[in-house]
């Protein structure tokens, strides 16, 4: 498959089962919002080292928040609803309870919740206030500049982490501009995040190491540095490979996120020196997602 000169190549990206959560940050502006909701989601590009996987889904107007306010809408992902408990716990607590003028809104409701401002209460040291309104109950916690006000629980879902697609370019600088071309179209799409700096990844990754204390490694078929010491997958003009990675809450989500990102990708096409989209799997036998580039293409 060829789209406006750039080889869609015939494989897969592997993806796994995850436990997802959405949270609603508002504040008493838009700036003050997203500033609480990048350090909610700061380090949090992967589950190997980070502990879960987050970003920003949207903006939301006043119209769209629970208080009437400018909210930011984030994501947070885990492999389990146990670490996606306490992830989200540790982040509201350091990063919104602490930012000035923050509210804290369940974003996803379903039978299985988990705390938001149940245990953040507790900062409030006797003094908070709970409030049940329309069914749901709140927490008033007193603070220096006034008062944090938190939904006591969200909801836990069944999500997908994973999904993913490699950009092959002639240089390093055409390989950046098309993966910020495919960033801002798939930021356009509910449900998904792109969790690693600024949604791309440089550092793309394989299953094990020659060094026994790591179970990842770079992915030395895709290193262009390394074409004449490896079984290399590219070939001599490709000159630079980026990944972005998709998280989201089901398999339709990442389907949408990815087709309209290598669209954008193909958009610039083989004249902006783009020449391959690839994907990262494991031979199909650790994630039972499987995204087959071409189907989603056609």
């Amino acid at each position: 498959m060829i789209i406006n000169g750039v080889t869609i190549d015939a494989t897969f990206a592997e993806a796994f089962p995850m436990k997802a959560t959405r949270a609603i940050i508002t504040a008493h502006n838009e700036q003050w919002a997203l500033i609480a909701a990048q350090a909610m989601t700061g380090f949090a590009t992967s589950v190997i080292a980070c502990g879960c996987e987050a970003g920003i889904e949207r903006t939301l107007s006043p119209e769209q928040t629970p208080d009437g306010r400018p909210g930011v809408a984030v994501l947070i992902f885990a492999m389990g609803g146990k670490g996606l408990a306490k992830q989200l716990e540790t982040r509201a607590g350091q990063c919104v309870l602490t930012s000035p003028t923050s509210a804290l809104f369940a974003g996803i409701y379903s039978d299985i919740k988990i705390p938001l401002g149940k245990n953040l209460r507790y900062f409030g040291d006797g003094f908070q206030i709970a409030k049940v309104i329309g069914g749901k109950r709140y927490w008033r916690i007193p603070v220096m500049d006034g008062e944090f006000l938190a939904e006591a629980t969200t909801g836990q879902v069944d999500a997908v982490g994973g999904g993913n697609f490699l950009v092959l370019a002639e240089s390093q600088p055409q390989a950046l501009a098309a993966c910020e071309a495919a960033i801002t179209a798939m930021r356009k799409i509910p449900n998904v995040i792109m969790p690693f700096p600024g949604g791309v990844v440089r550092s793309g990754s394989k299953v094990g190491s020659k060094y026994k204390s790591l179970n990842a490694s770079t992915n030395d078929a895709f290193c262009p540095t390394l074409k004449g010491m490896t079984a290399t997958d590219l070939s001599p003009e490709i000159e630079s490979v980026m990944e972005i990675v998709i998280d989201g809450l089901s398999k339709e989500d990442i389907d949408q996120a990815m087709r309209v990102g290598i669209q954008a990708v193909c958009g610039l096409g083989a004249a902006a020196g783009i020449k391959r989209v690839s994907a990262g799997n494991y031979g199909g036998k650790l994630g039972p997602f499987h995204f087959h580039l071409q189907e989603i293409m056609a």
